[in-house]
């Protein structure tokens, strides 16, 4: 689907209105002085390939733009064009997850094409932005890979607030002392490293750009310097963050490990005052099913004080297993 059309011709806008996919590629044809901005979301096959048509763009640029989860890239076809691969990323508040999408930029001499798949960065600040700046339009169509980098990199912020907030409860729940949820933990290290891969690889392409690379001209760079500063400081903070999350769930199962030896130590203590009470029936009983065989001929039947006798000896063996075992501190 396109969401706006534009020809840039002197810094300008030449018509509010969004023009067509015809007319737009009728304007590069005739190679007229400017470019083009064409902007789609989510396209069909057959809508990009209606595009590759008109704009004679590479096969495996397309093939690359269909695609999801690529990694960010800067590459170069010919001498004149280059295809983008941005990761966006968005917080959700509600679900406190970090929903990612992706953008494919093709910059020609005269045309830039924005393809966005998925949930990400809104670029139509970025159009706007980049109108009420007439000397960055003047320089063509880096001017609009300066734009949306920055906005892709700007939106990258509150994504990073969003998961040091997740962090932190997580953090204050271990180092508590209690057991925080481990899938939890394990789902905030997921998305750091996610977001990792989306903001790491831009290091080098953006740096290049900074040092004028890939035809980026002079006025440029110095935006291009911004921006990479910025990006520098949230690959430092994701990075952080990532590390932070392995201690984390290493604490956490260090605490579940504490835990589940306590349980193991309280059940021992369990087993060994019932082996002791144990021992201590034991004896007497022993004693009493003795006694209480019927022989005829047994010692001590005749005698008198063999009953008491007995129960003595049965106290007695009691009371020292007693003591013994409260000594060892089985009682």
């Amino acid at each position: 689907m396109i969401i706006d059309c534009a020809h840039y011709r002197d810094g300008r806008r030449q018509r509010e209105a969004p023009m067509s996919l015809e007319e737009a590629g009728a304007i590069c044809m005739r190679e007229e002085a400017g470019f083009v901005w064409l902007g789609i979301f989510e396209p069909s096959a057959e809508e990009l390939n209606d595009v590759q048509d008109r704009f004679g763009l590479h096969d495996l640029a397309v093939e690359d733009a269909q695609s999801f989860h690529l990694r960010p890239k800067i590459e170069q076809y010919g001498e004149r064009v280059l295809f983008v691969v941005l990761r966006t990323t968005r917080y959700d508040d509600d679900s406190e997850v970090v929903n990612f999408g992706e953008i494919s930029l093709f910059l020609g001499p005269n045309f830039a094409i924005s393809v966005r798949q998925g949930i990400g960065s809104d670029l139509h600040p970025a159009r706007l932005r980049l109108e009420q700046r007439p000397e960055l339009l003047r320089e063509g169509t880096g001017a609009v890979l300066w734009a949306v980098l920055d906005q892709v990199v700007d939106d990258y912020a509150p994504v990073v607030e969003g998961l040091e907030r997740d962090i932190e409860e997580v953090e204050s729940t271990v180092f508590a002392g209690a057991v925080a949820p481990t899938e939890r933990v394990y789902f905030l290290r997921r998305e750091a490293t996610d977001f990792y891969r989306a903001v790491h690889p831009l290091l080098a392409p953006v740096d290049a750009l900074e040092r004028g690379g890939y035809g980026v001209g002079s006025e440029l760079r110095h935006f291009f310097r911004d921006v990479n500063d910025h990006l520098k400081l949230v690959n430092e903070e994701v990075a952080s963050q990532r590390d932070l999350l392995t201690t984390i769930l290493e604490a956490n199962m260090a605490v579940i490990t504490m835990q589940q030896n306590q349980v193991v130590v309280a059940q021992s203590e369990v087993v060994r005052k019932i082996s002791g009470w144990a021992a201590i029936i034991a004896v007497p009983t022993w004693i009493a099913s003795l006694y209480g065989m019927n022989f005829e001929h047994m010692p001590e039947l005749g005698w008198r004080l063999g009953y008491p006798l007995a129960i003595a000896v049965m106290l007695a063996v009691a009371l020292t297993l007693y003591t013994y075992l409260r000594r060892a501190r089985w009682l």
